[in-house]
């Protein structure tokens, strides 16, 4: 058995930025164990499959690890895979997922992604968690999987090396540390070695849990986020009461196949 495959650098402007993703068109599911063994193989930190139904697309996302509920920046990927490679002709897709319906439409050379926000509450912030990532956070949050770390400064976000064995012990999905930026509205990093991703380059769906919170203290509704890691990639954030649009580019870097030996 062959199947197509594609690797896209999502919320990325040029190759080899942003967050890599694999995406695997498929015409009907296979069994969740190869999913998973082909999302191993990768290597990457999403492979995302998809199979159509009707004019809809049933979407699934995988680490090298386990399946995940929501991944922006593989759900970016498969979109520009459904409209650059396989010439889907309409305005706007929408993928039925673990996180319900997401919609994701073209507008010039973005793509524009309509995500639930993260539910935060503010919490006593962990002491394993100050630990594991040295440093002495101004603010700390709870969404539904992750915590969210509020630290002073851009430069401390990016000098970061936290304790991953450390982190495995807090559970959940990962971590966000965020900070205002220097030249956007916040910068980020994530780390979610949990999931079998020591830091994810850029991440979609970690903007649904930033996003309400820089909102409300900045005041406005239309952010610009930045993941600093080593790929570095930008997010920009429109909230929508209990949605947020996230926007971004894509660019595609290898089209293959796969070559299977199911037993």
């Amino acid at each position: 058995m062959t199947l197509d495959i594609y690797q896209i650098d999502a919320f990325a402007d040029q190759l080899f930025q942003g967050n890599p993703a694999a995406v695997c068109p498929l015409k009907h599911w296979l069994s969740d164990d190869l999913l998973q063994k082909i999302a191993t193989e990768n290597n990457l930190s999403e492979t995302a499959f998809f199979v159509p139904e009707g004019k809809h697309f049933n979407l699934r996302w995988f680490t090298p690890a386990l399946e995940v509920d929501l991944c922006g920046h593989a759900t970016l990927a498969s979109a520009h895979v459904l409209f650059q490679h396989l010439n889907y002709p309409d305005a706007e897709i929408t993928f039925k997922t673990r996180s319900g319906p997401l919609v994701v439409s073209r507008k010039g050379d973005q793509y524009v992604m309509n995500f639930p926000t993260d539910q935060i509450e503010k919490v006593v912030c962990p002491p394993l968690l100050a630990e594991a990532l040295k440093v002495e956070p101004e603010e700390v949050w709870q969404g539904r999987e992750d915590f969210l770390v509020i630290i002073d400064s851009e430069a401390r976000v990016a000098q970061l090396k936290p304790d991953f064995r450390a982190l495995l012990e807090l559970g959940g999905r990962g971590v966000i540390v965020s900070a205002p930026g220097d030249q956007v509205d916040f910068v980020s990093r994530g780390f979610f070695p949990c999931a079998g991703i020591d830091e994810d380059p850029v991440t979609g769906s970690a903007h649904t849990t930033l996003s309400p919170y820089w909102a409300k203290r900045l005041g406005k509704n239309q952010l610009h986020g930045r993941q600093i890691s080593a790929r570095c990639g930008d997010v920009f954030c429109e909230l929508q009461d209990s949605r947020v649009n996230l926007r971004g580019r894509a660019v595609s870097y290898l089209q293959g196949k796969l070559f299977l030996s199911v037993q």
